[in-house]
């Protein structure tokens, strides 16, 4: 779970250390087929960067091995993607709530991508997406209170 905060805290501290500096999107500006962008300018290549480092860097502190730090900031990312891509093809605007959306991919994802390093049960997995999920929904409205957030969901 600590994991999980870190990869998924680290872009956004970025983008509060950063302003817009180095905030090149993943998709380039991209368009789909549908002319939406693919993933929208929210996503950002230093977010995605942010996420890896600070992940990895961080595994060690609570006894994992770098390697699956990388890999778990790597697919909580992955999912962060793949619901931004889904809520550009709901027609839904960057940075826009979508409950469940928003929080199940980039859970789900790192969870079953260390299972094996972690020996996650599916109970564990289950439990590990609920707790986030609701974590998720509490801790963004306490960092949008202290300002490091920009929306407070």
């Amino acid at each position: 779970m600590a994991l999980l905060m870190v990869a998924n805290g680290a872009p956004v501290l970025a983008k509060k250390i950063c302003g817009r500096r180095f905030s090149h999107p993943v998709d380039s500006g991209a368009k789909f087929a549908d002319g939406q962008p693919v993933f929208g300018p929210s996503k950002t290549i230093r977010g995605v960067a942010a996420a890896v480092l600070a992940t990895t860097a961080a595994s060690p502190l609570v006894g994992v091995n770098p390697a699956v730090g990388a890999m778990a900031a790597s697919a909580a990312m992955s999912g962060d993607v793949a619901s931004s891509f889904l809520k550009r093809r709901l027609n839904l605007p960057p940075s826009s709530q979508a409950l469940g959306l928003d929080q199940i991919p980039e859970s789900l994802f790192p969870m079953l991508a260390c299972r094996r390093a972690l020996s996650l049960t599916a109970a564990d997995v289950a439990l590990g997406v609920a707790v986030f999920f609701g974590g998720e929904l509490v801790l963004s409205r306490l960092l949008y209170r202290v300002h490091l957030r920009d929306v407070p969901y």
